[in-house]
C-alpha cells in the first residue's frame, strides 16, 4: 500500500496526463498545491500529514489547549530544595572521587571536644576579614580549612557544602580514589603538627588526648630472661581481619605473643648472643577515642597489586577492653559511635560511606556525601550496604548477629568512644559547642550568599511562569484562528517555525519563508510539503510580533514552474514508449551515406541519461534545503555556491552528457569507429527531443585531424621504444632475468671491480623493457641519490652486505659499459678490491669505493634512522609465545604465490643445537639465562677500506616471517611496558604479573619504561614466556584497573609538598 504523502503527491500532479503545458490553468495549479485538500480535525491525526498544507494537527498544539499546571513553564527546580531542613545534618559535596575524605570530615565533625577545641585556633585572618566585603574569605592553613569547613557544617543553611578548599589545600586528585585508612593517619598526624604551634596547651594535646594511646614492645629472652621495652603511640589499632569472625578475636591475634627462633632470633645484650625470644604488644592506655581499623585492603603477593577482603566481621556495640590491658583493673569499656563502610568488591574502586551516632541525641546517621539518612530508633542499621554483587558464587552468607552484635564484610573503621559515669555523660551530652563570632560572621555572610541565590531562583521560576502563562494565552488566541477558510485570504509560513512557536523551551525567531523560493521568486511546488497555509488574519499577528519575509500568500503559486513540471512529467512517461521504438529502430541496417554517429556508450544508456536530466531540470529551480526560523540570506548563498561547485565536479567527473563520449579531446569527432554507431535520422530526431543541446555530426563528418596526426606519432614512437627497449634487454639479458649477479659476501673471481647503481633505477628500466609501448623509457643513471651533498658515498661494505643492499645493484664492469652507451651517467660509482699482505704472508683483502665514504654525512644518516627507530606511533610488533623453550607453533610455509627469488629470500639458515629459540634458553634446573650475543655480528666499519675474511652464506630474508598463532600489535614508542603487557593480557589471557618478556636476546623487566628506551623498534618480535597462572582470578578485575603505577599521596600535602 501506498504511503499517505506519496499518495497525496501523485493525486497533486495526476492532471498532466490529459492537459498539455500550454493549457495548464488557475485550478490546475491550485490541484498542484494542493490548495483543496481537506483540512484534518483533531483527533483523526496521530502526527502531523506533511503532505497536506491545511493539515494543523500534531504540530505541539495539545501541550496548550486545555487546563495547564503552572511548573510546566520552567524547568528550575525549587531553591528550597537546597536548604538544610531543620534538626538536620549537613552533606558534603563529592567532588569526583572524594568520597573516602568525605566520610572522615563528618566523623570527626561529631567528635565535639575535637570541634570545640579547633574552635580555640587563633585565626588572624578570619577575625581581621570583613564580613560585608564582596571578597570570599580564603583559609590558608590546613586547621582555618577545618575550622571554616566545621562552622559551615554546624550552622550553614545549606543542605550540603563544598569541601574543595580543603582537599585543594591537602592538594588530593579529586579524580583517582585513594586508600582511605591511609588518609586517615596521614591527616592527623599533619593536624597535629599544624595544631602545635598553637599557644593554647589544650589545643596542642587535643589529637593525642582523643586519639593517642601508648603500647609497648617487648620482647623476653628465654635464655636469661631479660626483658626489653620498646615504647611507642598510636592513634589507631591495625587489626588483621584475614581468618577471622569475631572483633575479639583479631584484637586477641594483634596482642599474641610472637616466637623469635632460627634466622629470627634476637640478640640479646645480656648474653651478648643471638637467643631465643618471645615479643608481643603490651597495651598501657588507650584515648578517649579508640580508632579500630580493620585491614580489609591487603597487599596480594601474587597478584602484585591490593585486594579487599570481603569476610564478614561480627563487632559489639560495646566492648570492654581491659582483660586486653597490662593494668587488668582498669575500666576500659567502650561503645560504638561510629561506622565507616567501603561498598564494593575491589580495592581500587567503590564507594564510601560512614555511619555516626549523634553524641547528643543517640540516634544513629547515614553520611552519604550530599545526602544524610537518620535511622529509625536508635539502633544501627547498616542495612543496603551490605547487599552488594557478590565478588564469587563461594561467597559466605551473612552470618546470624547476637543482641548488641552486628555483622559487616564492608566495615573498614569502627570508632569507639569510652564510657564515662552517668553525671558526666549527661553534662557532655548538654554541651553546647558555640561557633566563634568571627566564624560565625563568615557562616553568616555564606548564607547570605544562599539566600540571594534562591531569591533568585525564585525570581526565574516567577518569571518562567508569567511567561509561560502569557504564552498559553497567546497560543489559545491564535491557533483558532489559524485555519484558512474557502474562500477566504491565506498564507504560507513554514511548518517548523510553527513547531517551534508552539515548543515553550526555544526561543521564537522570526519568520524566514526565503528558502522556499523557486527562482522565480515564488513558492516553489516542491516545497509546499514545508509549510501551513493559514488564515491572513493569524499570518498578520504572526508578522506583527515576530517580524519575518517574504509574506507567501496566493499570489505566490508559480505558474512557470507548474507548467515546466508539467511538461517534464509528461516527458516521462512518453520516455518508455520511445525506448521501446528506438530500440527496434537501431537493429535496422543504416545508409552510410545518411544518419548521425551516436556513441555506443550513450545509445546503451540514453534512457537513464534521459531520466537524470529531466530530474535535474526539476532541480534546477530549488532552493537548497536549510533551517528555518531565521536563517540568513547570506549562509544561503553560501550553500547554494558550495552545493553549485560540487555538482559541477561531478557532473565533470562521471562525463554523463549524452553523445559526449565520441568527442576527442580536440572537440571533433573521434578517430575510432568501434566506440560509435550509425543510426538513421529518425532515431536521432527523437533523441534530440531529449538531448537538444547534444554534439551533432552526420555520417559524412571527418574525425579530427589532430588525432589522426597524433595517432601516427605516437605509433612511430611505440616503434622505437620497442627497438630501444628490445637492444637494451639484448646487451643486459642477465640484469634483466636477475641471473649470474655478483655479490659481495662472495666476490667473483673473474673480477676485481663492481660497479653500483641504484635499485630505483633497475627497477624502472625493467619496467620499461617488459612494457615499452605504457612506460616511458629511462634516460639517466641517477646515482647522485647515493650520495652526500659532498659528493662522498653514503654507504659502508658492511650496510651494503645487510640492510643497504635494498637500495642498490651491483653491475658487472660489461654491464657498466652497455650502462654507459645507452644512458646519461650523472656519477659512476664503484667498489674495488685488492689483496695485502700481513706479516705471517697470508693475505686479506681490503675493499674501496670511489667515491670515497663521507663519514660525517654517514654518521648523520645512522643518527637519524635511530632516532627514527625510537620515536615511532602506530607501528606494529609481533609477540611470539614459547612454552617449555619451544615456540608453540609451527613456522608456516612459504607462500605459494611467491616468486622463485622471494622463496628463496625465504629460506631460513640452520641453527645450531641450542639455539632454536633466540630469547630463551634453560639449563636442566630451569633456570633462565640471558643468551649472549656473538661479538663478531657486532663489527661496524666506519671508513671506507673494508677487511674481510670471507665464508659462504645463505641470503636472509629482510621481510618479517610468518608463524602461525603469532600475535601483531599495534604500539608507539612512548608507550610504557605495563601497558603493552596489559594488551598482550587482551591477546593471550595472560596476566601481566605471569608475562616474562624478551627481545633481542635481553629480558624486558622495567614495566615503566617506553618501549622506545627498551630497544623495542617497528617490526620487533618480542618472545613471551608465560609463568604458571595463578589460582586467585577475581585478582584479574584489579588488573584491568591498575594499568598505572600507584602513587598514592605523593606529591600531596598529606606529605609536606
Amino acid at each position: 500500500m501506498m504511503a499517505p504523502r506519496l499518495q497525496l503527491e501523485r493525486a497533486a500532479w495526476r492532471w498532466i496526463e490529459s492537459v498539455r503545458p500550454e493549457d495548464v490553468k488557475t485550478e490546475h495549479i491550485e490541484t498542484a498545491y494542493r490548495i483543496r485538500l481537506q483540512a484534518c480535525k483533531r483527533g483523526t491525526c496521530r502526527r502531523n500529514c506533511k503532505g497536506n498544507p491545511n493539515c494543523l494537527v500534531g504540530i505541539g498544539e495539545h501541550t496548550w489547549l486545555g487546563e495547564i499546571d503552572e511548573n510546566t513553564f520552567h524547568n528550575i527546580d525549587d531553591p528550597n530544595s537546597e536548604r538544610r531542613d531543620k534538626n538536620t545534618f549537613v552533606g558534603l559535596t563529592n567532588l569526583g572521587a572524594t568520597c573516602y575524605v568525605n566520610t572522615f570530615l563528618q566523623v570527626w565533625f561529631h567528635n565535639l571536644e575535637l570541634r570545640q577545641t579547633l574552635y580555640l585556633c587563633q585565626n588572624s585572618r578570619a577575625e581581621e576579614h570583613d564580613a560585608e566585603d564582596d571578597t570570599d574569605y580564603e583559609p590558608q592553613t590546613i586547621c582555618e580549612h577545618l575550622q571554616y569547613l566545621f562552622a559551615l557544617l554546624q550552622n550553614s543553611n545549606r543542605r550540603y557544602i563544598d569541601p574543595s578548599g580543603l582537599v585543594k589545600a591537602l592538594g588530593l586528585d579529586t579524580g583517582q580514589q585513594q586508600d582511605a585508612q591511609e588518609f586517615s593517619k596521614l591527616f592527623l598526624s599533619l593536624l597535629e603538627d599544624t595544631l602545635l604551634k598553637q599557644k593554647n596547651p589544650s589545643v596542642q594535646n587535643i589529637i593525642q588526648q582523643q586519639f593517642g594511646g601508648q603500647c609497648a614492645y617487648v620482647t623476653v629472652c628465654n635464655q636469661c630472661g631479660r626483658e626489653s621495652q620498646l615504647l611507642s603511640r598510636f592513634y589507631e589499632l591495625e587489626l588483621n581481619i584475614q581468618g577471622h569472625k569475631q572483633l575479639t578475636d583479631c584484637v586477641t591475634e594483634f596482642l599474641k605473643e610472637e616466637k623469635l627462633e632460627g634466622d629470627n632470633r634476637y640478640f640479646c645484650e645480656s648474653c651478648q648472643s643471638k637467643q631465643n625470644a618471645t615479643r608481643k604488644i603490651r597495651l598501657f592506655s588507650l584515648p578517649r577515642i579508640l580508632n579500630l581499623q580493620l585491614m580489609r585492603f591487603v597487599f596480594d603477593r601474587q597478584t602484585g597489586h591490593k585486594k579487599k577482603l570481603n569476610t564478614y566481621i561480627s563487632f559489639p556495640e560495646i566492648v570492654d577492653m581491659g582483660p586486653y590491658m597490662e593494668r587488668k583493673d582498669e575500666k576500659c569499656v567502650y561503645e560504638l559511635s561510629a561506622v565507616l563502610i567501603h561498598r564494593g568488591v575491589s580495592a581500587y574502586s567503590g564507594h564510601y560511606i560512614a555511619h555516626v551516632r549523634d553524641a547528643r541525641t543517640k540516634d544513629w546517621y547515614k553520611f552519604n556525601d550530599e545526602e544524610i539518612e537518620k535511622m529509625e530508633g536508635k539502633k544501627l542499621q547498616l542495612g543496603i550496604e551490605e547487599d552488594i554483587a557478590e565478588p564469587s558464587k563461594s561467597q559466605t552468607r551473612k552470618p546470624k548477629c547476637s543482641k548488641g552484635f552486628h555483622c559487616s564484610r564492608n566495615s573498614y573503621m569502627l570508632v569507639y568512644k569510652q564510657q564515662v559515669e552517668k553525671e558526666v555523660e549527661k553534662s557532655q551530652s548538654e554541651i553546647n559547642v558555640q561557633v566563634p563570632d568571627f566564624l560565625q560572621k563568615l557562616v553568616e555572610k555564606d548564607n547570605r550568599k544562599f539566600e540571594e541565590w534562591c531569591a533568585e531562583m525564585a525570581e526565574m521560576r516567577k518569571q518562567s511562569v508569567d511567561k509561560g502563562k502569557a504564552k498559553h494565552e497567546e497560543v489559545k488566541e491564535i491557533y483558532e484562528l489559524l485555519p484558512a477558510e474557502d474562500g477566504q485570504p491565506y498564507e504560507f509560513v513554514p511548518l517548523e517555525w510553527l513547531q517551534k512557536w508552539l515548543d515553550d523551551s526555544t526561543v521564537t525567531k522570526s519568520i524566514d519563508n526565503s528558502k522556499f523560493l523557486c527562482s522565480h521568486g515564488k513558492l516553489h511546488p516542491d516545497k509546499v510539503e514545508d509549510v501551513k497555509r493559514i488564515s491572513q488574519k493569524a499570518a498578520t499577528l504572526f508578522f506583527s510580533r515576530y517580524r519575518g519575509s517574504p509574506r507567501l500568500d496566493g499570489s505566490s503559486l508559480c505558474q512557470k514552474c507548474v507548467i515546466e513540471r508539467c511538461r517534464v512529467l509528461r516527458l516521462k512517461n512518453q520516455l518508455n514508449e520511445d525506448y521501446k521504438v528506438i530500440s527496434n529502430l537501431v537493429k535496422a541496417a543504416v545508409d552510410s551515406n545518411e544518419g548521425y554517429w551516436i556513441g555506443k556508450a550513450s545509445l546503451r544508456s540514453w534512457r537513464q541519461l534521459a531520466l537524470e536530466q529531466l530530474d535535474e531540470k526539476e532541480e534546477e529551480t530549488r532552493h537548497t534545503n536549510g533551517k528555518t526560523n531565521g536563517e540568513g540570506s547570506a549562509v544561503l548563498e553560501a550553500q547554494e555556491e558550495a552545493l553549485g561547485n560540487r555538482k559541477e565536479e561531478e557532473d565533470a567527473e562521471q562525463n554523463l552528457h549524452f553523445n559526449e563520449d565520441i568527442l576527442c579531446s580536440h572537440g571533433g569527432l573521434c578517430i575510432s569507429e568501434m566506440e560509435r554507431k550509425l543510426v538513421s535520422t529518425e532515431v536521432w530526431n527523437r533523441l534530440k527531443v531529449y538531448f537538444p543541446k547534444a554534439p551533432e555530426f552526420i555520417s559524412s563528418q571527418e574525425p579530427c585531424q589532430k588525432c589522426q596526426t597524433l595517432e601516427r606519432e605516437d605509433e612511430e614512437n611505440e616503434a622505437l621504444h620497442k627497438m630501444m627497449a628490445n637492444d637494451q634487454k639484448t646487451a643486459l639479458l642477465n640484469l634483466f632475468q636477475d641471473k649470474n649477479r655478483p655479490t659481495l659476501q662472495k666476490w667473483p673471481q673473474e673480477s676485481d671491480v663492481l660497479y653500483i647503481v641504484s635499485l630505483f633505477f633497475v627497477e624502472e628500466w625493467k619496467k620499461f623493457i617488459r612494457r615499452p609501448t605504457r612506460c616511458n623509457p629511462v634516460s639517466s643513471v641517477g646515482n647522485s641519490a647515493l650520495l652526500c651533498p659532498h659528493g662522498g658515498f653514503m654507504f659502508t661494505y658492511d650496510s651494503m652486505i645487510k640492510g643497504d643492499a635494498k637500495l642498490i645493484a651491483l653491475l658487472w664492469p660489461s654491464e657498466w659499459d652497455a650502462i654507459s652507451r645507452f644512458f646519461l651517467v650523472d656519477q659512476p660509482i664503484k667498489v674495488s678490491r685488492r689483496m695485502e699482505k700481513t706479516q705471517n704472508d697470508t693475505g686479506n683483502y681490503e675493499y674501496h669505493t670511489d667515491p670515497e665514504l663521507c663519514l660525517e654525512c654517514r654518521e648523520g644518516l645512522l643518527f637519524q634512522q635511530q632516532r627514527d627507530l625510537r620515536e615511532y606511533t602506530q607501528a606494529t610488533i609481533y609477540i611470539r609465545k614459547v612454552v617449555d623453550n619451544k615456540m608453540i607453533v609451527k613456522e608456516a610455509a612459504p607462500d605459494l604465490t611467491m616468486s622463485g627469488s622471494d622463496a628463496e629470500d625465504e629460506r631460513e639458515e640452520p641453527k645450531a643445537e641450542g639455539e632454536s629459540d633466540p630469547d630463551f634458553n634453560q639449563s636442566n634446573d630451569g633456570a633462565k639465562r640471558q643468551k649472549l650475543s656473538n661479538p663478531s655480528t657486532a663489527t661496524s666499519i666506519s671508513t671506507s677500506t673494508f677487511t674481510v675474511h670471507q665464508k659462504p652464506g645463505t641470503r636472509r630474508s629482510i621481510r618479517h616471517r610468518k608463524v602461525r598463532g603469532e600475535k601483531a600489535l599495534i604500539v608507539s614508542a612512548n608507550q610504557t611496558l605495563k601497558e603493552l603487557k596489559i594488551q598482550i593480557m587482551h591477546a593471550f589471557s595472560v596476566a601481566p604479573f605471569d608475562q616474562n618478556l624478551s627481545v633481542d636476546g635481553h629480558y624486558l623487566t622495567d614495566d615503566s619504561a617506553t618501549l622506545g628506551s627498551l630497544g623495542v623498534i617497528p617490526e620487533s618480535v618480542i618472545y613471551f614466556k608465560a609463568d604458571e597462572p595463578i589460582a586467585d582470578y577475581t585478582a584479574m578485575d584489579d588488573v584491568f584497573q591498575v594499568c598505572m603505577p600507584e602513587e598514592g599521596f605523593k606529591g600531596t600535602g598529606l606529605l609536606g609538598h
